[in-house]
């Protein structure tokens, strides 16, 4: 399957000053794949250590000694490893954490070598207040589930994909074309973007199959909490799990959550699932200007999941169901986790995982705006899972803000619309064309 941060790994492969990689993202998101996909791609050897298969060959890099390392590796692989031919794979290093520290060490004494590392729940380890980042040694790259691209071309749409990636404003999409991609939205909407999820339908095109895979992983990621917290705390996070794709599109309040355990608890276990990376925060700002992170307020926060799929499976959420109107369908928050899922994914990929959202809360006149993104300017973003909607929030916000732009989402064909401000109307299925397309 093809992802997009192949281009990435492209361009810090043949980087003269590149820095050991880093991926960073949760379980089965496709890691390990990736650096799979890129070295058959560029057809260089793959040297993997993989440590929680092997946890015993984290003692290869006691030394600290890239050389000896290097030299070593040779004997236990029987084979070569060149620097600029392969790159040396370190796989599940959460299993060893340490390891990452000597990678600094490789960028110091052994530049010409790739080195690549990938492993699940890593921020719990970098959280570690006894754990010492080579800080300015390393670079890091971002994963998250496959966007609607990378779907389309997982699916055998590949046209279809590079017309969505091409698409300007200025362009005529027709009426058949349009239809056609919201049905695949709707599809992609049920079966997700987690890479097993998305290739079982891919060869199938069987729904019940790919909600086995889900439940499987929705498993996986609860059998995971026995591994970064305490067992009176296990309890807790698997509630706020379970409640999490409930407050999709709300500001979230802990007395939602559990009104049986202290604020503070519940804002811990939060935390623990956003270093899991199963859900992302979307803290609100006050969008003055830019950059938006200037005036958040991170006591305000709604909740991502990590994947509109498992979003779906959680709710019990038919596939059936998702073919009709959005609308009927938690009140547009899947509509919503969509999109935030689509913006997440376009961000560059070595930008720490961040959204906002900007709301005014007054007796006369409160209003909510379901995103802001950044340009040389805040641009506000509504998301209507129907065709139509009021825009009342997002006049406000006009009103008050030295902002010259906003945008619609919702699943209409496309058009720019001449109110008191411009306002780019897109369909939900361009929202990780959204940057790019705000660009020019």
């Amino acid at each position: 399957m093809y992802r997009d941060h192949l281009k990435f790994m492209t361009r810090w492969f043949g980087h003269s000053r590149r820095k050991p990689l880093v991926l960073r993202g949760a379980r089965q998101v496709g890691k390990s794949t990736l650096v799979h996909l890129f070295a058959e791609q560029q057809n260089i050897e793959l040297a993997e250590l993989n440590f929680e298969r092997n946890p015993e060959h984290a003692d290869l890099f006691r030394s600290n000694d890239p050389k000896q390392i290097i030299a070593t590796l040779r004997l236990m692989l029987n084979r070569a490893i060149k620097p600029g031919n392969a790159i040396l794979f370190l796989d599940e290093i959460q299993a060893a954490p340490t390891i990452l520290g000597s990678l600094r060490y490789f960028y110091e004494e052994m530049p010409g070598l790739h080195v690549v590392a990938a492993g699940s729940l890593l921020d719990f380890e970098l959280a570690s207040p006894s754990f010492s980042m080579p800080v300015g040694r390393i670079s890091y790259l971002h994963l998250y589930p496959m966007n609607f691209t990378e779907i389309l071309r997982a699916t055998g749409e590949d046209a279809l994909a590079e017309f969505v990636e091409q698409w300007q404003i200025c362009d005529e999409l027709p009426k058949p074309i349009h239809d056609k991609l919201m049905g695949l939205l709707r599809q992609s909407m049920a079966v997700g973007g987690m890479p097993e999820a998305v290739n079982s339908f891919a060869e199938l095109s069987d729904y019940r199959e790919t909600e086995e895979i889900k439940q499987d992983l929705l498993a996986t990621f609860s059998d995971d909490f026995a591994k970064y917290s305490r067992q009176q705390d296990q309890d807790l996070i698997r509630l706020c799990f379970r409640k999490a794709p409930t407050l999709l599109g709300r500001k979230v309040k802990y007395s939602e959550i559990s009104r049986d355990f202290p604020s503070s608890r519940i804002a811990q276990s939060l935390s623990q699932l956003e270093k899991a990376r199963v859900v992302n925060k979307v803290t609100r700002t006050a969008a003055n200007g830019v950059p938006l992170s200037a005036e958040e307020n991170t006591k305000f926060f709604k909740l991502l999941f990590l994947d509109v799929g498992l979003v779906s499976t959680m709710l019990n959420v038919s596939w059936q169901a998702l073919q009709e109107d959005l609308m009927l369908i938690n009140r547009g928050g899947l509509a919503e986790q969509w999109v935030g899922q689509e913006l997440l994914s376009s961000l560059d990929g070595h930008l720490t995982p961040h959204l906002h959202y900007w709301a005014r809360e007054a007796r006369s006149s409160s209003a909510e705006l379901d995103y802001v993104v950044a340009t040389e300017q805040p641009v506000p973003v509504e998301v209507k899972a129907g065709k139509s909607g009021s825009l009342k929030s997002l006049q406000l916000f006009m009103k008050e803000k030295p902002s010259t732009l906003a945008v619609r989402f919702n699943a209409d064909t496309p058009s720019m619309l001449d109110r008191p401000y411009p306002l780019l109307s897109l369909p939900l299925y361009m929202a990780g064309q959204l940057r790019r397309l705000l660009q020019k």
